[in-house]
């Protein structure tokens, strides 16, 4: 079998008969978790090894994990702070801020890894211009430069533990106001602005050799009428050919309200993956996972295979032995110490 397009949840703990037969589906590539899919260590490990075992190649498995407000793994892992206090830190101390980021994308990469995560759909390169709630301490900063930097070294930290980062959300989400979970957001600024602002850290990071990028569901009337996660415009004339990038492409969840202009989940499948994604993400909405699955048809894409199949993670040890690792253990209090910092240590 291949990796199909779709990338779908869970409903707990365990893996159930249903979402078995479902996983087995060929336009199913990967699987993406919440905190309803997390108990213990050990719990997720022997869900994703029963996930891991299903096909080959083995399908992706996603988690979001940046750390302060999202953070699907918490008891047991390390808790990680938002990326803002890493832009925080930057103001004093560069140096610092940089190896403290490089830790941070290990710190999370290396325990993800240990337990059988494939990626997580990290790190923000939004920026943090105090419009966006929704984005808010998720960004490192409001400056393009420094955003850059310290997502360039909290991805070099991702790639030592063996994981590809995924920057998000293309071509920016911090300079609206709306949340598109609920609603769609409308950014009505010229492209020239976007392009010398919000577009500097993804160019940055493309630059960086940046493995994968999620597209925001805002639309940016300046350049096109459809989110940019459903523009060709923005996916291919922008982000491909102008920009060059080369990675995986993953839609953002077509489940949210920021979608619905696509219309059904079909349509909005059909509509991400001619824009260019390379899997699209459905997300607390089985019904909607099923009707795809049933009528989007056929789907072969040789070169989205490709970059699919790069996310795969490496490295990976077990969270026993992790734990016992003397890095692990200097990063852990490290960490644990910002996060304190930023009000949410233990």
């Amino acid at each position: 079998m291949v990796l199909g397009p779709i990338m779908f949840d869970l409903k707990g703990l365990e893996l159930l008969p249903e979402e078995r037969d479902m996983l087995l589906h060929p336009l199913v590539g990967g699987v993406i978790l919440f905190s309803r899919n997390y108990a213990t260590p050990d719990q997720v490990c022997a869900l994703t090894d029963a996930i891991h075992r299903l096909r080959e190649p083995r399908l992706l498995i996603a988690v979001d994990h940046e750390g302060g407000r999202v953070q699907r793994f918490r008891s047991g892992f390390s808790q990680l702070p938002p990326c803002a206090i890493l832009g925080k830190v930057c103001a004093s101390d560069r140096h610092q801020a940089l190896q403290q980021a490089a830790t941070c994308g290990w710190l999370m990469a290396a325990e993800l890894r240990a337990v059988g995560v494939d990626f997580s759909f990290a790190p923000v390169l939004d920026r943090d211009t105090g419009s966006s709630q929704v984005i808010g301490d998720r960004a490192f900063h409001a400056d393009p430069e420094i955003i850059a930097s310290l997502a360039h070294a909290y991805m070099r930290g991702m790639q030592e533990a063996g994981m590809a980062a995924v920057g998000k959300h293309f071509p920016g989400h911090g300079s609206v106001e709306a949340d598109s979970h609920y609603e769609l957001p409308i950014d009505d600024r010229a492209y020239e602005d976007i392009r010398l602002s919000d577009m500097v850290p993804f160019e940055r990071m493309i630059r960086w050799g940046l493995p994968a990028i999620m597209p925001a569901h805002v639309v940016y009337p300046q350049v096109d009428a459809w989110p940019a996660g459903f523009s060709p415009i923005w996916l291919k004339q922008i982000l491909r050919d102008e920009l060059e990038f080369q990675g995986a492409l993953f839609s953002d969840d077509i489940s949210m309200a920021g979608a619905n202009l696509a219309g059904d989940h079909v349509a909005r499948a059909r509509k991400a993956l001619a824009a260019g994604c390379d899997m699209v993400l459905i997300c607390n909405n089985p019904m909607g996972v099923a009707q795809v699955l049933e009528q989007l048809g056929e789907y072969h894409e040789l070169t989205s295979q490709v970059r699919l199949m790069r996310m795969h993670g490496r490295h990976r040890y077990s969270f026993g032995e992790l734990t016992q690792d003397e890095r692990w253990q200097r990063a852990s209090r490290e960490i644990q110490t910002l996060a304190q910092e930023a009000g949410i240590g233990g």
